[in-house]
């Protein structure tokens, strides 16, 4: 039998409020236990919640982002269970009305757009923390972290496999940075996924039953969990099993999933509406404010650098992967011709990217130790010939280890730049008669070579290129040696 694989995913995105959802306390990372927890986070008795402002304009912005009804009346519910770091024995979260309805987050697969609906992004706190790995026989319970104001992002079960999965969390984590909501530290617990996932016969339009993985919070433990999962289900049916509605986490180490509870329903929480907070009220005059200060959009955005820039639409999809790199990108090629253009493009999705995963840093100003402006000065010297391809990348390299990011007041970019091509010697051999010369040294240096290019053996021919570029450095201009190198072998062979 032939299987079709169903995920939805639930993303819990800690919005970037100083204080907690419902109290004044902070929201800092890495505190030590217990001290970021107030009489409010606590439930200490007679406290009263008070909602933050902060939380639900950001809420705002993520609903106009997707294009989501932002809902003008909400309401807070109390979920209510019991775990040893919740101390209310409820979190105040959204169950019937929430604060965002609907929506869609554009996902890119294999070069294939897809549209992966929402279902609804709805405001809650966080619970604390239970800590096991110091304790011995015992565990801590660490309330740093309860009140924390998140937003939790239900999509559709829209996705068909681990990668469109993992393209959608992607798309998701770079829209929350992009529109300033979340970090997106999936270190820190900032951004984090559980996927609900279930197999049922291709063509088949009912759904299976589900398996919720909860806090996965990496791309590939996501994508390695899905996988995981989808393989146990489909041996368990297929062995003439079924599959039991529960909750299961992923071990890294194992790399496999493992059963923690088993999945309540909705209904099990007995939510009802919180007596200590009312309806969250939305104004029309609000909506407009925060949609007026939306900045430009991803796919606005993709759009813009096809049409304005001439990029491609995989350039610039890689190029707004995040809203750093497009202001990279558009600052670097602002009324640049497209030679230049292209190059920097190619420069930023290159060379750029790899010094920086070879480091393993994200794509930040603090990192990019190349501005902007002195790659386009990079850039115009291969475009005008004083480089090559070769003697770029070593300038580039230069350019890493020792330019300061910003531009110094005292020196422009372009003497900068120019300056350490002249120290290092990098300007590239245009000369003819230099270059002439230097081909008639390989070519009676290498003679069988030689005989056997003219013999039709073309991989002679990048031999002798090679001695060139290694007789000058990997200076001198590649088209004149080629065409050189080609004018010289045919005649003497004539």
């Amino acid at each position: 039998m032939k299987w079709e694989t169903v995920i939805g995913i639930e993303t819990h995105a800690q919005l970037s409020t100083r204080s907690k959802i419902f109290s004044g306390a902070s929201t800092a990372f890495g505190a030590a236990p217990n001290t970021q927890a107030c009489a409010v986070d606590i439930a200490l008795p007679g406290v009263l919640p008070v909602l933050n402002r902060g939380a639900v304009e950001r809420a705002i912005r993520f609903g106009l982002a997707v294009g989501g009804n932002v809902n003008r009346r909400s309401v807070f519910a109390r979920k209510n269970y019991f775990y040893p770091d919740l101390p209310k024995g409820y979190q105040i979260s959204q169950y019937e009305i929430p604060i965002v309805a609907g929506g869609a987050i554009a996902v890119q697969v294999d070069g294939t757009e897809k549209s992966v609906r929402l279902t609804r992004a709805h405001l809650e706190e966080d619970a604390g923390k239970s800590l096991h790995e110091d304790f011995h026989g015992a565990s801590g319970i660490d309330l740093n972290r309860a009140g924390t104001p998140l937003l939790e992002i239900v999509s559709e079960p829209d996705m068909r496999s681990a990668q469109e999965a993992v393209a959608y969390a992607k798309a998701l984590h770079a829209l929350v940075r992009w529109i300033d909501i979340c970090d997106g530290n999936m270190q820190e617990g900032s951004f984090r996924c559980d996927a609900n996932v279930s197999v049922r016969p291709q063509g088949s339009a009912t759904l299976g039953t589900r398996c919720e993985i909860k806090n996965l919070n990496s791309f590939r433990f996501l994508e390695r969990a899905i996988e995981y999962e989808v393989r146990r289900q489909i041996g368990i049916l297929e062995d003439g099993g079924a599959i039991v509605q529960e909750t299961r986490l992923y071990d890294p180490d194992r790399d496999e999933t493992r059963s923690l509870r088993i999945k309540e329903d909705a209904h099990d929480y007995r939510y009802f509406p919180d007596p200590d907070l009312l309806p969250l009220a939305v104004s029309e005059q609000w909506v407009n404010e925060v949609k007026a200060a939306l900045p430009e959009l991803p796919q606005a955005k993709r759009e813009r650098f096809i049409a304005e820039f001439g990029v491609t639409p995989y350039d610039a999809t890689l190029l707004t992967a995040n809203r750093e790199i497009a202001d990279y990108f558009a600052t670097a090629a602002r009324d640049a011709p497209g030679a230049v253009v292209k190059l920097c493009a190619n420069w930023i999705t290159g060379p750029i990217s790899a010094k920086l995963n070879e480091g393993g840093l994200d794509f930040d100003p603090a990192n990019v130790r190349v501005s902007a402006q002195q790659l386009r000065r990079l850039v115009e010297r291969i475009v005008d010939r004083t480089l090559n391809n070769n003697t770029a990348k070593q300038l580039f390299e230069h350019m890493w280890h020792t330019l300061e990011i910003s531009v110094h007041e005292t020196v422009a970019v372009s003497d900068a730049i120019d300056a350490l091509i002249e120290k290092h010697g990098l300007k590239q051999i245009s000369d003819r008669g230099e270059i002439e010369r230097i081909v008639d040294q390989v070519i009676a240096a290498n003679p069988q070579q030689a005989a056997d290019y003219r013999g039709g053996k073309e991989k002679a021919f990048n031999s002798l290129v090679g001695q060139v570029m290694k007789a000058t450095r990997g200076k001198a201009n590649p088209q004149q040696v080629n065409e050189v190198l080609k004018r010289k072998l045919s005649s003497q062979g004539a």
